[in-house]
């Protein structure tokens, strides 16, 4: 594990951070790699209610591919496939991740780190933020799932205008087109995004994960859905110990103590 991705877990909250201050958290493969490892020693894990993704330094969350490793990286073209492929599957795994996730974005947000942020279920971030995806002023190519998954947020047509004119967007702007959830003061970035991770976890696990499992599945085509596995999750949920907690400790008006079963 490269010290450049830092990888904790507190309580049922596990945070994944980009390390690289210097590079304003540019992405190198073996960075890329170390997400693809945590992200899949986690998945499975019952411990993690949670995921957090951050960037080191509160200047940037990831500002996209690191340009000094592109010769020792992608100067072939069997290494520029392998380099697609790896943050292709880093990407699928956290729109995946079976946890909510949350994208703490502290300053830029480039590139790549806009591709991380929109495969996260929740993005917050701060006063001074910006976000832009460069790739017309660079010549490179964004596939379907890149283009789709920002689209699905702000729109088509939001997303041809991020794309076309490659320009930088504020705070601001991002709210008001769906791109971020929520903008706070620079400094509450962090305290906001673990506030929330907090109140996601004292609630009902298999509610919570049945709502993200069916919430991507409406980002699907009609006949790739999964509705037998949607209908099932909600049925578990209505069989559950937790159901039964649920109602008491509202009637009883104290905290419910979740099991997950």
């Amino acid at each position: 594990m490269t010290d450049k991705i830092i990888v904790e877990q507190t309580g049922a909250i596990l945070r994944i951070t980009f390390n690289q201050p210097e590079k304003r958290n540019a992405v190198s493969l073996e960075m890329w790699e170390a997400v693809e490892a945590a992200l899949s020693k986690y998945a499975s894990d019952a411990s993690v209610r949670a995921l957090i993704m951050s960037g080191a330094g509160g200047k940037a969350f990831v500002s996209g591919a690191d340009i000094s490793k592109f010769e020792s990286e992608r100067s072939s073209a069997e290494a520029v496939e392998h380099y697609n492929a790896t943050t292709k599957k880093v990407y699928d795994m956290v729109e995946a991740f079976p946890k909510p996730t949350i994208a703490q974005i502290d300053g830029f947000c480039i590139g790549g780190g806009v591709a991380l942020s929109v495969c996260c279920d929740i993005r917050i971030c701060g006063e001074s933020s910006a976000f832009a995806i460069p790739a017309a002023r660079l010549g490179l190519g964004y596939g379907f799932r890149g283009i789709n998954r920002l689209a699905n947020l702000v729109g088509p047509a939001f997303a041809k205008e991020i794309f076309f004119t490659a320009r930088r967007y504020n705070a601001e702007e991002v709210l008001r087109i769906g791109l971020v959830n929520h903008v706070v003061e620079d400094g509450k970035v962090v305290t906001m995004a673990e506030e929330m991770a907090l109140q996601i976890i004292e609630n009902a696990p298999m509610t919570v994960d049945a709502v993200k499992f069916i919430a991507n599945q409406t980002r699907m085509d009609e006949s790739q859905r999964d509705l037998e596995a949607c209908d099932a999750m909600v049925q578990a949920c209505f069989s559950s110990a937790d159901y039964i907690e649920g109602r008491r400790a509202f009637m009883e008006k104290r905290k419910p103590v979740w099991q997950g079963i």
